[in-house]
């Protein structure tokens, strides 16, 4: 489905239906025991379904649980992202649930595989990692478990989605969304007792793990730069990623200045090699852009690359130039030198982890114009939040990384 689709579900489909099992859950309440137990952590549920990067965001809160609370852990997303699961490998295949969005009717049919599957697991708890999300919250309430806990309005207005959460944390848009998906641990773990997450998060607490590369993802990488440019040992590799998901493509930085910063690198260095990435989807858009760069040093290496082996692309690699999009977080999983484009987002809540990440940002007074409140929608066309990073800056910045 068609992410203006989705939009359009969650907020049509998804308020009545909240509304609706509110009634049925106000009912079921009266004939409920009100008394406030403590959370079973042993079996939690994370859901997070649109962001491939975020699954990495959220990996040290997953780990966090897990190392403090001893709990096994489950996670449900979206089968196109599903992928993204595999980069730290923290949560068991067996214990993932993927659902299809190619269409409304697949989905609804995974919707009740999902009751099925909550009840096989014995699912105790349930985070919702997603932003308001009417789906998410109905999912958190068909999975049976007894504590559920999720990012809640509180004293902000119009973000309804039902009153399924019985431990609410209140969304903090002014902190890393890192922050934000730990201290909903927090509340979980009972360290505090109202909606607001007073509990300190430390940068320790952050540290994200480094994902394992295996020998055989290394000589699948291997066999296709031989393939592609037989004396790539000898150069630096620089990746490019000119894309960003259709969740959010004003976030693309424009095509041309990509352009600009890899004819001028190329210019003045012989000993370099720029590979652009991308999915096979985006292989026909990456192979114009490498036409447009026209140097036999630069090589478009789009859809020929699983995800787990464009990690062993990335320990190959001495940086990546790359718009705000999943590829930036998931170098930060191999401390990858990484540059990262922003505009419509800012790198105040969605800087990947890490100590290895540069961001250019002009934060005009306009940015962000994406929030939790518009669901992540702009209809801004000019984009000067974009345009306005300068070819000159970035390149600048990465031949002084470069020492050029």
């Amino acid at each position: 489905m068609q992410i203006s689709t989705m939009r359009i579900i969650d907020r049509y489909v998804g308020i009545p239906l909240c509304f609706l099992m509110d009634i049925v859950w106000g009912i079921a309440y009266l004939f409920q025991s009100h008394k406030k137990r403590e959370p079973d952590l042993s079996r939690t549920l994370f859901i997070e379904l649109s962001e491939m990067g975020s699954a990495v965001l959220a990996d040290p809160t997953m780990r966090y649980l897990r190392d403090k609370k001893g709990s096994e852990l489950f996670f449900v997303i979206f089968q196109s992202n599903a992928e993204s699961l595999d980069i730290l490998q923290t949560v068991m295949p067996e214990n993932r649930f993927l659902i299809r969005s190619d269409n409304f009717w697949k989905l609804c049919i995974d919707v009740v595989r999902f009751i099925v599957w909550c009840r096989r697991k014995k699912i105790s708890a349930v985070i919702d990692l997603e932003l308001f999300s009417r789906f998410t919250a109905l999912l958190t309430a068909l999975t049976g478990a007894h504590s559920r806990i999720g990012f809640h309005a509180h004293y902000d207005e119009g973000f309804y989605r039902g009153h399924f959460i019985n431990y609410p944390v209140r969304y903090n848009a002014h902190v890393h969304i890192s922050v934000n998906f730990l201290s909903l641990v927090h509340t979980a773990m009972g360290y505090h007792n109202s909606p607001y997450p007073t509990t300190p998060v430390h940068n320790h607490d952050l540290t994200l793990a480094q994902a394992r590369v295996n020998f055989k993802e290394e000589v699948a990488v291997e066999s296709v730069l031989n393939g592609l440019y037989p004396d790539w040992r000898s150069m630096k590799i620089v990746l490019f990623n000119i894309n960003a998901s259709d969740l959010l493509p004003q976030r693309k930085w424009l095509t041309g200045h990509f352009l600009e910063v890899a004819v001028n690198l190329l210019n003045q260095n012989d000993n370099l090699l720029i590979l652009a990435i991308g999915s096979s989807h985006e292989k026909e858009e990456v192979e114009k852009f490498v036409e447009s760069v026209g140097d036999r040093r630069c090589l478009s290496v789009a859809g020929c690359f699983r995800l787990r082996e464009l990690l062993a692309l990335f320990r190959l690699s001495v940086c990546l130039l790359t718009n705000d999009s999943g590829p930036a977080q998931f170098a930060s999983a191999v401390s990858l030198k990484t540059f990262v484009v922003f505009g419509p987002e800012t790198p105040d809540l969605y800087k990947p982890l890490g100590n290895q990440v540069e961001t250019f940002y002009l934060a005009l007074p306009c940015s962000p114009c994406v929030s939790a409140a518009n669901h992540r929608k702009t209809d801004c066309k000019e984009r000067p939040c974009i345009k306005g990073i300068l070819p000159e800056t970035v390149g600048n910045k990465i031949k002084e990384f470069l020492q050029i």
